[in-house]
């Protein structure tokens, strides 16, 4: 066997020769950039909101009109103020226990219809699934004034049932929790059935650990959606005892000028439990998404 010869330096393809010689690699590094660079647009138009409500919770008053993001004197005497003032605590306590008492609604009800719909068959059970999802487009405006009219004639003003009553059960939450529950194996449901469990035993230990990817991505929905509800819960309530979080916040200042710099330091305060929560569920989410890959 004989050796390869040498080939001159001038015959010898250079990095650069090569480079050029494979021309899927810069189209493919090229559409790799513009990804990136699309994906740093979207994280900054998303976390400028969040950076300039710090930026003005830490200023004086004067200074929050201004559009610099670093304050010129960083201050902490609008924390202070917040903190120190009862009704934010009060405030806090109404979102609270607002938020997590229909979080639970929403996941035992929203569950238990999905599971209905999803695994039994009985006359009418595509139009009432068909009529729950017909909600979906009905502007929450609309629904103001019929939600009023049912607080009042009940009594429920001014009130925690009157705030958390038209969120106890959602359509898009059923919606979400039938489609993850056709995943669920029927062989599962007859098995359990054979086994002498009732149709409540076999949603409870059956069904429901096996959809617990939906179950946290339905409790963070709900309850950010009703952790920040402002508008019904401003029109449900007449005291200030009442108020919750959003509505409360919204209180600071007077007639003539608006405290912004308040309001902001309320804000970011009350972005702590949002995030504790999406702590929480964090890995549920991201194994539901997979699994909604993987199924779809």
């Amino acid at each position: 066997m004989t050796a390869a010869p040498d080939l001159p330096d001038q015959a010898r393809p250079t990095s650069d020769a090569l480079f050029r010689a494979s021309p899927s690699r810069r189209p493919r590094n090229m559409g790799q950039t513009i990804r990136w660079l699309l994906l740093f647009a979207g994280g900054i138009a998303m976390v400028m909101p969040i950076a300039y409500m710090i930026s003005t919770s830490l200023k004086w008053p004067h200074e929050v009109y201004n559009v610099n993001l670093i304050p010129e004197e960083p201050m902490i005497e609008n924390y202070t103020y917040v903190l120190e003032d009862g009704r934010f605590y009060l405030w806090f306590w109404n979102s609270l226990f607002i938020a997590t008492i229909t979080t639970v609604a929403n996941l035992f009800f929203d569950s238990l219809v999905g599971y209905t719909l999803c695994k039994f068959r009985f006359p009418g059970r595509k139009l009432v699934f068909i009529a729950i999802l017909s909600t979906l487009m009905i502007p929450t405006e609309m629904l103001v004034i019929p939600w009023y009219l049912m607080s009042q004639s009940f009594g429920w003003l001014d009130s925690y049932w009157g705030i958390m009553f038209p969120g106890l059960m959602t359509a898009f939450g059923t919606f979400l929790m039938k489609q993850f529950f056709e995943s669920v194996p029927d062989d599962f449901i007859e098995a359990a059935r054979i086994d002498g469990l009732n149709e409540l035993q076999i949603w409870w230990t059956v069904a429901m650990p096996l959809v617990k990817p939906a179950l946290a991505a339905l409790a963070i929905f709900v309850f950010l959606g009703n952790w920040t509800a402002f508008l019904w819960p401003l029109i449900v309530t007449n005291s200030t005892d009442m108020y919750t979080l959003p509505v409360g916040l919204s209180s600071f200042g007077d007639e003539a000028d608006v405290a912004w710099e308040l309001i902001m330091t309320g804000a970011a305060i009350s972005t702590i439990p949002t995030l504790i929560v999406f702590l929480i569920f964090q890995r549920f989410i991201i194994r539901g998404v997979v699994m909604a890959g993987l199924k779809g």
